[in-house]
């Protein structure tokens, strides 16, 4: 079969432009064959090359004492003490979910658990961040249902647990949703296994699955807007298989167990072309593959296809000669494919073999140097006025509104999302979904524990997108210090639209912005990571999303702190309130206003309370703990409440502040701490210069407000949980 034509029509619809494409023709010094103008075109692609983010990612802090790999390789890896690190990273599955929800959540999953296991590191915990369109748009029930069926299908047969995540719903996701898919994992500190390869003449093996036909041009579909055309691009949504990833982790982790792995790569997005071309361009060497011996699931395959396809469970790797044999063993004794498809070589470049022909001859160096690199124009989102609380009408009591509030999509019970995941397995996991504001899970075999979470607040990055991608990386820090972890560093997943618009990377360099600063102040280091783009449909933008993940350690997991109140306690609130009404759910849902300033974060004020409720966690003075966030404080202590089983009787407020504001406003750096005795950790607060107030005790089965109003806990739990059950029945 004759490839077609290439010329710089084919190379547009590869996703290249004119001028990208000007730059191949330079390279090559001729016109490339279909199969090299497909590597340049996934390897150039806005997935794979970063192309418009990178010179904004260069301003984000990445190193501290406690960082052993930062962003650069397959996944961040950090010091958790006694010789052993924690490997994690959070990446995107957007596009791939909206064409077809269940198998793009679940490579989702299987993906980024191949990221951190190719490090040498058994994945022990799953989360998730997830964004829907409109509860009422025809297609976002749909779409739900099969995101949350693909992680949990695939997690839970994997044999890896799902502890935490978040969901929100806006009608700025409608057609685009986002899922965006973290895993964490376990590794000996001096048994961490990188990418580069090296060693002239070392064989290049393969192992995993066979390839087929799926997911060809994933990586340039994932860069690239949607159209009216979108479901036409089933094609490129690649198929997962958890059982053979299971029986994959178990092969590598038994392989890695010898000294026959020199470099190791997973081929995620663009298959064989990046797994090769990037562990050989890190090495500084070259390779030749010969598709010949490559694992094959569909007759008839041509080199494009295999260089391109983005089938599932399978890696790439360079092995010492005198181990490939033995290497194959333990591949066959896990029924796994196993095939020695290259080897290294000195000239620096990519030769691709197959049927006795030459497919591709590339050199690597320029394929990475001459990449294109954008400075694209950027627009700054102008400021929101500053609400003043005073002015803004209420026309709830506290009770109403905080009834219509927690049964609202976005602070409604997940369970029934949590209840298709199974979080305990492997029967590490302490804090369970619900359970506390960070995920614990503890470390096989020791009291040590890592403490997980994944915040963003996009609403308020659509506003002030600089306050917002602080605010995402503070709530971070502050969810891992509600349950008494020292935070250590974070991965992030920085969803946007369209870069090739101003007002995008406008909002893009903001939310950067905003992150390095939150990032610095509080010691809290991006060491991975993922940039989505292009997340638009017929030509409308998602809300700039900056999904941060956070890794704390506690030394003993078993003190780790929950919400659930117990009755008779004190409740304590940490940190400044006035009343913010800016951008928060109340106004939104109550005064039907989606309107001005995002609450500032105060990185000075933040990291003062965040240190002080770790020591008084630490000391054992907190019995619950919850940080304050949408909603506001009321939600807060009814979520306390309900977790808890046990009612609450609260005080007023202060007299500067409008009753719906103190409540109801989304002010930063706060916590709510349930403590036997209120005088002693409000004197200690203020000693440290943190504002603190007693809100009243927790007991009985109502909870009371300061307006009179009385709400029983029974009433509380079933508004909270009667959302999803509903719509998923197509009753709401």
């Amino acid at each position: 079969m004759t490839d077609p034509t290439v010329d710089e029509t084919r190379a547009r619809a590869f996703g290249l432009s004119p001028e990208e494409y000007g730059r191949v023709l330079e390279i090559m010094g001729r016109t490339p064959t279909l199969t090299e103008l497909g590597v340049f075109s996934v390897m150039w692609s806005e997935h794979c090359s970063y192309k418009s983010s990178r010179v904004w990612l260069k301003q984000l802090p990445t190193k501290a004492p406690w960082v052993i790999h930062g962003p650069g390789e397959n996944a961040g890896v950090v010091d958790i003490g006694g010789g052993l690190a924690a490997v994690f990273k959070m990446e995107s599955h957007n596009h791939p979910s909206f064409i077809e929800p269940y198998q793009g959540a679940a490579t989702g999953v299987g993906g980024i658990l191949r990221d951190v296991f190719t490090m040498g590191a058994r994945p022990i915990a799953n989360l998730n961040a997830l964004r829907f369109g409109r509860p009422d748009d025809r297609r976002t029930r749909r779409i739900v249902d099969g995101v949350v069926r693909g992680i949990g299908g695939y997690g839970n047969c994997v044999g890896v647990p799902t502890v935490g995540g978040e969901v929100n719903f806006h009608p700025a996701y409608d057609g685009n949703p986002l899922v965006n898919a973290m895993t964490v994992g376990i590794v000996r500190k001096d048994r961490i296994f990188l990418s580069a390869a090296s060693g002239v003449g070392n064989p290049v093996v393969y192992v995993g699955s066979k390839t087929g036909r799926d997911g060809i041009h994933g990586a340039t579909m994932a860069s690239a807007e949607f159209g009216a055309d979108a479901a036409e691009k089933r094609p490129t949504v690649q198929v997962g298989d958890p059982f053979t990833e299971k029986l994959l982790i178990e092969a590598c982790l038994e392989l890695m167990e010898t000294d026959a792995v020199v470099a190791i790569q997973d081929m995620g997005a663009a298959g064989l072309t990046s797994s090769s071309v990037e562990m050989a361009g890190k090495g500084g060497v070259g390779i030749e593959l010969d598709l010949d011996a490559v694992p094959q699931r569909e007759a008839g395959m041509t080199a494009y296809e295999m260089m391109l396809s983005e089938s599932q469970e399978r890696m790439l790797m360079v092995l010492r000669p005198d181990r490939t044999e033995a290497a194959r063993s333990i591949f066959a004794k896990w029924e796994l494919d196993f095939a020695v498809v290259g080897r290294l070589t000195d000239t620096g470049r990519i030769v691709v073999r197959h049927r006795d022909s030459v497919e591709a001859d590339i050199p690597l160096a320029p394929l990475a140097e001459k990449a294109p690199l954008y400075h694209r124009p950027t627009t700054e989102t102008p400021k929101q006025p500053i609400l003043n609380a005073h002015r803004v009408e209420n026309r709830l009591g506290l009770r109403e509104a905080l009834l219509k509030l927690i049964a609202c999509p976005d602070l409604c019970s997940r369970s029934w999302i949590w209840d298709q995941y199974d979080s305990t397995i492997g029967g590490q996991t302490v804090k369970r979904p619900g359970a506390a504001d960070a995920a614990v899970v503890r470390i096989d075999g020791l009291a040590r524990a890592l403490a997980l979470t994944t915040d963003v607040t996009p609403r308020y990055c659509a506003a002030d997108a600089e306050a917002g991608g602080c605010q995402a990386v503070a709530e971070a820090w502050r969810n891992l210090t509600a349950v008494g972890a020292r935070p250590l560093a974070i991965t992030d997943n920085l969803n946007f639209g369209n870069p090739e618009k101003p007002e995008v990377m406008g909002q893009f360099a903001a939310a950067i912005r905003g992150m390095s600063a939150a990032c610095r102040a509080l010691d809290f280091p991006v060491v991975s990571g993922n940039v989505s783009l292009y997340n638009e449909t017929e030509g409308r933008s998602i809300l700039p999303t900056p999904a941060i993940g956070g890794l704390g350690v506690l030394d003993d997991g078993a003190r780790a702190v929950g919400i659930a109140l117990a009755p008779w306690l004190d409740l304590v609130l940490i940190g400044v309130t006035k009343g913010w009404l800016g951008q928060s759910l109340w106004l939104r849902e109550i005064a039907g206003r989606e309107h001005g300033a995002p609450p500032p974060v105060n990185l000075n004020d933040e990291r003062k309370a965040g240190d002080f409720v770790r020591a008084q966690i630490a000391v054992g003075t907190v019995r619950a703990c919850h940080d304050v966030s949408d909603g506001g404080l009321l939600v807060a202590l009814a979520e306390m409440a309900m977790a808890g089983n046990t009612g609450l009787r609260l005080s007023s407020g202060p007299p500067d502040v409008p009753l719906h504001a103190f409540w109801f406003g989304e002010d930063q750096g706060r916590y709510v701490l349930a403590v036997p005795d209120a005088a002693n950790v409000i004197r200690q607060a203020e000693a440290a210069g943190i504002a603190a107030m007693r809100l009243g005790h927790s007991g009985g089965q109502d909870l009371t407000v300061p307006d009179g109003g009385t709400i029983s806990v029974g009433a509380l739990r079933a508004a909270h949980e009667r959302f999803f059950p509903a719509w998923m029945d197509g009753a709401a």
